[in-house]
């Protein structure tokens, strides 16, 4: 089974112990973390070594940001600037490696020291000074970083910490709030696909009624209303056959795998005298044997196929 895989960011040599925590945590909820220095991202030899970091990032379902009080080495589409200053504006590694996942519009989650959070707020203060020496901070950068997360609508949740305890428990926290998120949207979608169903039914019927009040209107003569009534009666009939057979397990699977439209499967079912019948009304697709195989080594697929003729009131076959 596929683990989420979660991709760790930040600085390396000031964060080394939190990255490791972090690592050993996700890997004990049975996730794959992702960290460079694991060796776990594949680099190319044609490329920058920060380049295939913000591929990797294409390939993750979890970002984790990190920011310390470094912020960072340059990215290698930077103009180098040798001995830089407090003040000298550029783009870091790890911001790079943020955009790539705020663009896939992955989950992210950033978590930042909290000396550094609060030397942000002395920041917001003195915006236009030049004179502060910060304490905690190796650049301003690292405030115009997380002034520009804060300015996000959405994807933006920050927590600040002390020591790696708090982390876990609000990772904790926070995915197990989004696994019961997930969770509570599949009921809604199975409860809206419900409605849909009941909408969709209700629509015939009141299609049936409109032509009931059309032929009264019209004065129709009582053999042509028992052959109205009949008429309408076999067409919600047929509208809830298909509705069934849309559910059915062995018709998704024909149309998915061999291109069947409903209306072929119908037509081949009821041309059908053995299971094998089915099986060569399959015309000009390179999925035939696929589906032939199925049948033949899945033992519900027998199964699901005998429902879809039951649904059409024809008999199943012994396998």
């Amino acid at each position: 089974m596929a683990k989420p895989r979660i991709f760790v960011s930040s600085t390396f040599y000031d964060l080394k112990h939190i990255r490791s925590s972090l690592d050993n945590f996700i890997e004990t909820l049975g996730y794959e973390s992702i960290l460079s220095e694991k060796g776990d991202i594949a680099y190319s030899f044609d490329l920058p070594l920060d380049e295939s970091c913000y591929r990797e990032i294409e390939n993750v379902d979890i970002f984790v940001l990190i920011i310390g009080g470094r912020y960072g080495s340059q990215a290698s589409k930077e103009v180098k600037k040798p001995n830089k200053k407090f003040f000298d504006r550029y783009e870091s590694i790890t911001k790079k490696e943020y955009e790539a996942a705020a663009k896939k519009d992955i989950p992210i989650y950033v978590l930042i020291e909290s000396n550094v959070y609060n030397e942000y707020r002395t920041y917001l203060r003195n915006k236009a000074a030049t004179n502060i020496n910060y304490a905690h901070v190796d650049s301003v950068n690292i405030f115009h970083f997380i002034e520009e997360i804060l300015s996000k609508p959405r994807n933006n949740p920050i927590y600040s910490f002390e020591k790696f305890e708090q982390i876990e428990s609000w990772l904790k926290e926070q995915w197990a709030g989004s696994f019961r998120e997930l969770l509570n949207r599949k009921v809604q979608q199975n409860q809206i696909k419900s409605l849909t169903t009941e909408i969709s039914e209700l629509q015939e019927i009141n299609k049936t009624l409109k032509t009931y009040l059309e032929a009264v209107l019209t004065g129709v003569t009582p053999d042509n209303s028992e052959k109205l009534i009949e008429q309408e009666k076999k067409r919600l009939e047929d509208v809830s056959i298909r509705k069934e057979l849309e559910n059915n397990t062995w018709f998704n699977f024909v149309n998915s795998e061999a291109g069947i439209d409903i209306d072929s499967f119908i037509e081949m079912q009821l041309k059908s005298k053995k299971y094998e019948d089915f099986i060569k009304q399959i015309k000009n697709s390179d999925r035939r044997q696929y589906v032939d195989h199925t049948l033949s080594t899945e033992p519900k697929a027998i199964i699901d196929f005998n429902d879809s003729r039951e649904i059409l009131g024809l008999n199943r076959f012994k396998k």
